[in-house]
């Protein structure tokens, strides 16, 4: 236990560090100064790359919120008696959005929600990030033994109970495992939910595409990086803490 509390606070210093360092626009004008200096424009003129951040943020957490509410649901649902017919069908459709590009994705989500609003990306990337939080919990749940399930069963309890309090807490940590996957995959394909006006960190990525400065596209990239691995960081603790003891 003290370990694990010993991981939450160094990532938590990781957290503060990681704020403190995309706040520092001065320190990313003379790195990338240094490394572009041919380049008028280092560092992305319309906003702050701390607002960038934000905006990543946003679209990621809201996502992937909805991508857990739903998936870790009907992951369970297929693996009762009342949804097991449907598990084929469920599988294979999650299968197939994972196999949609996300630019492609999110051609699809602007006709119905517009462009030039966050929904568009929030839906492309809830639908993209599905395959791992579905699969995840469905493969957790069957690697529970039978003989735990049985000896719950025999012990009175029914099946909301089993399922809560046998099944869950033995297959969280593969749960979990789905989960900062699907978080992972959603930082990295948020960059390109810029292309709908949506903002986070694809914006200096695209403008610099667009004018060909390396600088914009790398201050964009690393940020995302950083913020991938910080956060991959933060859900692995959390993966801790779920887990039961043993």
């Amino acid at each position: 236990m003290r370990r694990r509390w010993t991981g939450v606070a160094l990532v938590g210093a990781g957290a503060l560090v990681f704020g403190y360092v995309v706040s520092r626009e001065d320190w990313w004008s003379l790195v990338l100064r240094s490394l572009f200096p041919d380049l008028p424009v280092v560092v992305f003129p319309s906003a702050t790359l701390g607002q960038l951040v934000v905006q990543h943020l946003g679209l990621v957490l809201v996502s992937s919120a909805v991508t857990i509410a739903i998936g870790i649901p009907v992951g369970v649902w297929v693996t009762r008696p009342s949804g097991r017919d449907f598990r084929e069908l469920v599988s294979a459709t999650v299968d197939l959005g994972q196999t949609f590009p996300p630019i492609a994705v999110l051609a699809l989500m602007m006709p119905l929600f517009g462009i030039g609003t966050p929904l568009p990306a929030i839906v492309a990337l809830a639908l993209y990030g599905m395959f791992p939080v579905v699969s995840g919990t469905v493969a957790g749940l069957d690697s529970v033994p039978p003989a735990v399930l049985d000896a719950a069963r025999g012990m009175g309890m029914g099946r909301w109970q089993v399922l809560f309090r046998v099944e869950l807490p033995l297959a969280a940590r593969v749960i979990m495992a789905g989960v900062r996957t699907s978080v992972i995959i959603n930082i990295g394909t948020a960059t390109v939910a810029a292309a709908t006006g949506a903002g986070g960190l694809g914006s200096p990525i695209f403008s610099g595409i667009n004018t060909q400065n390396g600088a914009l596209v790398l201050e964009g990239a690393a940020a995302a990086a950083m913020l991938a691995v910080l956060a991959d960081s933060m859900l692995a603790r959390v993966e801790d803490l779920v887990t039961p003891a043993g």
